[in-house]
């Protein structure tokens, strides 16, 4: 029946009819749109053409008690969420306020999931990012998480992952990042992943982990994050066995110590820590990981000020792998490893002077004075500079 109903030019009719009073009617009509015009694109399209998004809102609306116009007209959105047409639509409309109240009053994990399904597939806007932040979604995924990071049971978990997956759809700017924060996100995030480490929900584990990197990023949620101790309790993960985790969890911590020598020192005195990070360098069956504890290792040490973070490095045997990393094919790690060694260096020569000779790092310096990049060659010369005891130019 759909053929026929498309080439009828049924669905120009039915659309007026999205305007009437009657509920039995705006129902029977939204599902025939709807039927009618699944997956096919360009029916899709003209329905935003002749003006159907406003409708749909208005049925949230208007009709917001009413469960069966409700879900019609989420599953319409849902279906149109992804037209570039309906985001400009929907950003002139109020359906960021009406989603975060129906997101509230969900009590059933299928309009949960389809809420968040809408609000994925909005966010991809920024205009309508602006105005889920402003209608209150943050506030929202901080109560869910709250409410279900006790639950074992399945259904919970997805939702869980969504609400992890939309916090990092919504950054948007450092104000984003230290809202989230500050509505303590941050920490039920932590919770989960110490509840998931335990069961091995890997997938619930990585969505939290991808959110909290990206919450790290700006610098005044690296200092926020760092008061309320949140590198410690990212430490206390290590016990996770899975690779994606492992990862995640490096650039997570990667990202707290960046410019920050608080959290270099306190990522920098802790053994356990370090000699995860020195058996992590040495695993060459999983480049990413390797090479991302190499990064860690390296940025410890650049942004750390502290003699004892120079000792309990080199204590942990972890200077070798940043001079192995001075010989990457990739310039930047390159960088990271005669800057990391350069200030190492000059906080405290005297821990590192035997290890410099049995590892030839003058040599490699040398070498890497006549690299192709200038980048290199400047920190090189750098490094070298501070090993001979010279003011670097």
């Amino acid at each position: 029946m759909k053929k026929p109903c498309i080439e009828a030019d049924l669905v120009p009719v039915l659309i007026p009819l999205l305007e009437s009073r009657d509920q039995e009617m705006l129902l029977h009509t939204g599902r025939a749109i709807g039927r009618i015009c699944y997956n096919n694109r360009d029916l899709q399209e003209e329905l935003v053409k002749v003006g159907v998004i406003p409708s749909l809102v208005r049925i949230l609306t208007d009709y917001a008690e009413s469960e069966p116009l409700v879900h019609v007209a989420l599953l319409a959105l849902y279906n149109l969420a992804d037209l570039d047409s309906a985001k400009e639509a929907l950003s002139k409309t109020n359906v960021a306020e009406q989603l975060v109240k129906h997101l509230r009053r969900a009590v059933n994990h299928e309009r949960l999931e389809i809420v968040f399904e809408v609000l994925q597939a909005l966010a991809e806007n920024d205009a309508l990012k602006v105005q889920l932040v402003e209608a209150g979604v943050p506030e929202v995924l901080s109560e869910i998480l709250l409410r279900l990071q006790a639950s074992s049971q399945a259904e919970d978990t997805c939702i869980v992952k969504a609400a992890s997956d939309l916090i990092v759809s919504l950054l948007l700017g450092d104000g984003n990042c230290l809202r989230m924060v500050q509505l303590g996100v941050i920490h039920q995030l932590l919770d989960l992943l110490e509840k998931h480490v335990q069961s091995g929900d890997t997938s619930v584990q990585h969505a939290a982990l991808s959110a909290l990197q990206n919450l790290a990023i700006p610098v005044v949620s690296k200092v926020q994050m760092l008061e309320e101790g949140v590198a410690e309790r990212i430490e206390a993960l290590l016990r996770s066995e899975s690779p994606p985790v492992q990862l995640k969890l490096l650039g997570t911590l990667r990202m707290l110590a960046d410019g920050q020598a608080d959290a270099a020192e306190i990522l920098g005195q802790d053994p356990m820590l370090l000699n995860r990070l020195v058996q992590w360098c040495d695993m060459n069956d999983h480049t990413g990981i390797c090479g991302e504890a190499n990064r860690l290792l390296a940025s410890i040490l650049h942004h750390n000020r502290s003699q004892e973070v120079v000792k309990a490095i080199q204590e942990a045997q972890g200077v070798k792998h940043l001079v192995s990393m001075t010989t990457s094919e990739h310039a930047a790690t390159q960088n990271e490893a005669l800057n990391a060694l350069a200030v190492a260096s000059a906080i405290d020569l005297g821990h590192l002077r035997q290890e410099i000779e049995e590892e030839k790092i003058k040599e490699t310096l040398e070498q890497l004075c006549s690299h192709s990049n200038a980048n290199v060659v400047k920190a090189a010369a750098t490094t070298l500079e501070v090993l001979r005891g010279e003011t670097p130019q």
